[in-house]
């Protein structure tokens, strides 16, 4: 059976891979000239299983009315007034409940470990390496409050059986010694012992060459216009280098995939929140990460990637607007200054931005589309590197018409009708 892939980002590219094992015909397309070229580029380098939580949560709209009046803040939005982003937004605030809250961060954990999953089964059985480590996650909390505030995550993470320790400043120096010029700064911390690290680009450099040697074929440089059904069933994929018929389809274009879809008059309530990164050499590891660590106060993420640090955070609601102003990448760079300074030479730093494919409760969108031969993959939003392979082991599944391993009926569109 024929299957075209549209997205050569992580979340498409693994797809690819899971159908070509169980033996689909498999055409990945994507605009770019490679593989992981946009939003999987430059990400946190973090596979957070542990920290998967909808940022639609209680007190986010008293905390973002704050943010906004700070100069290092998590969250910025552009005044100009896009209809797109006001209904996007009003969705999201409408899932700023304690049962909402309970129940996505319940989804997005579930697929995010039984991802994390399939990263350990893909090492075993490929050798792939990425600048891969296994060690975990740790939260710094700045504040009291904050502290507090991780009791209702603590909740969850008990009763989903997820590996977690609270920390003391003395028991996150255990952890991260480079922390040791800085560790008065925090109150405490909460280490998610289940989390790994890697860098996402690698990563899709080194799954392309086994997806090859699977026999995928991978269509470069081409621009998708539209999808072409017949008699209500996916017939082909308009290009502006031709039509090319398949029997299925895969929507994993990220952020691009609303608009795709609007002109198959399929809604789905994705909006692109731009996020940044920066990567710097490590001069010293004695003040350097050993793994990931998160502030809370900045929603930043530093990750240790071999011999690099990448940290990556904010998130900027301004539409498909790919600038890169020094102004928005001066949180980041504040943040390493502020925790790694010793380690580093921040002069060397590189700087990108990407969009991240939101949805308003933080639960990607995997599943059939409603039409006969199309399926969708996409609305990870910070955590498609997280969420890569498991959700691409279950459209796998989902698409060979196989019982998937863990239930998806929440994971699909129609939650939204």
């Amino acid at each position: 059976m024929r299957v075209c892939v549209l997205g050569a980002g992580v979340v498409g590219l693994t797809s690819a891979y899971y159908l070509a094992k169980k033996g689909f015909d498999v055409t990945v397309m994507d605009r770019q000239e490679g593989v992981a070229l946009e939003t999987s580029f430059a990400n946190a380098g973090q596979i957070s299983p542990g920290y998967s939580a909808p940022w639609a949560a209680p007190g986010i709209p008293f905390k973002a009315v704050k943010w906004l009046m700070q100069k290092h803040a998590p969250l910025k939005i552009s005044a100009d007034p896009e209809l797109k982003k006001i209904a996007w937004m009003s969705k999201m605030l409408a899932n700023c409940t304690e049962k909402a809250y309970d129940t996505n961060k319940s989804r997005m954990v579930a697929i995010a470990e039984y991802s994390r999953d399939q990263f350990i089964a893909m090492r075993k059985e490929i050798g792939i390496q990425y600048d891969d480590g296994q060690g975990g996650l740790t939260q710094l909390f700045r504040k009291d409050e904050q502290v507090e505030a991780s009791e209702k995550d603590i909740k969850v993470l008990k009763a989903l059986g997820v590996p977690h320790q609270v920390l003391t400043p003395a028991q996150i120096l255990e952890i991260e010694p480079g922390l040791t010029p800085v560790i008065d700064k925090f109150k405490g911390g909460l280490r998610l012992t289940g989390d790994e690290t890697g860098d996402c680009f690698i990563f899709c450099q080194e799954l392309k060459k086994h997806c090859d040697a699977l026999g995928v074929t991978f269509k470069f440089g081409l621009s998708i216009d539209r999808l072409v059904t017949e008699s209500g069933k996916i017939r082909a994929v308009k290009t502006d280098q031709g039509d090319f018929e398949f029997d299925n389809v895969l929507v994993s274009m990220g952020s691009y995939s609303k608009e795709l879809l609007q002109t198959m008059d399929i809604a789905v309530p994705i909006y692109p929140v731009k996020g940044y990164s920066l990567t710097v050499p490590i001069t010293d590891t004695t003040y350097a990460p050993t793994s990931t660590v998160m502030d809370e106060t900045y929603k930043v993420a530093v990750t240790r990637l071999g011999g690099r640090i990448r940290a990556a955070g904010t998130a900027e609601l301004s539409g498909y607007n790919l600038d890169l102003p020094k102004v928005r990448t001066e949180t980041i760079t504040h943040v390493v200054r502020d925790l790694f300074n010793q380690g580093c030479d921040l002069s060397q730093a590189d700087y990108w931005t990407g969009l991240r494919p939101m949805t308003p409760d933080g639960t990607p969108v995997v599943g059939r589309s409603g039409i006969d031969g199309l399926y969708l993959n996409t609305g990870h939003g910070t955590l498609g590197w997280t969420m890569s392979c498991g959700s691409a082991a279950v459209i796998a599944d989902i698409m060979a018409g196989d019982q998937t391993d863990i239930d998806t009926k929440d994971f699909a569109i129609q939650r939204y009708s």
